[in-house]
């Protein structure tokens, strides 16, 4: 088994208020977003995904399990969002350590999940 690494994405939009005021194409263009993230959390190659309501500017997050880094990032250069000519970017970086409660991730590269959950340890 390949060891997984975990990556934290943000997806950071064009405007604070891009949540509240996306025009038809940019709705749509989320749509597809949101399918292409939910086909890749059913795969198991994304933990957990969705908007963040910060008070600072909104943002999406994604928590991603890959093989490195350059996996990670071909997995988020396939987004839609990211295609969609609106302005949408992305910032991607390793987790060193990412808990779940399906297993402990290492960053430092001594594998994926173990049989059992590994809280912390």
């Amino acid at each position: 088994m390949t060891a997984l690494v975990g990556f934290v994405l943000r997806l950071i939009p064009p405007r604070p208020t891009f949540m509240a005021d996306m025009n038809e194409q940019e709705r749509s263009t989320m749509a597809a977003h949101i399918a292409y993230w939910s086909a890749l959390a059913e795969s198991g190659q994304v933990i957990a995904f969705g908007p963040v309501a910060d008070p600072n500017g909104p943002y999406g997050i994604g928590i991603i399990v890959a093989e490195d880094q350059a996996h990670a990032q071909r997995l988020c250069d396939a987004d839609p969002a990211l295609g969609g000519g609106h302005g949408l970017r992305t910032e991607l970086a390793p987790m060193p350590r990412l808990v779940t409660p399906a297993g402990t991730y290492d960053g430092g590269g001594r594998g994926g999940p173990p049989p059992s959950p590994a809280l912390g340890g």
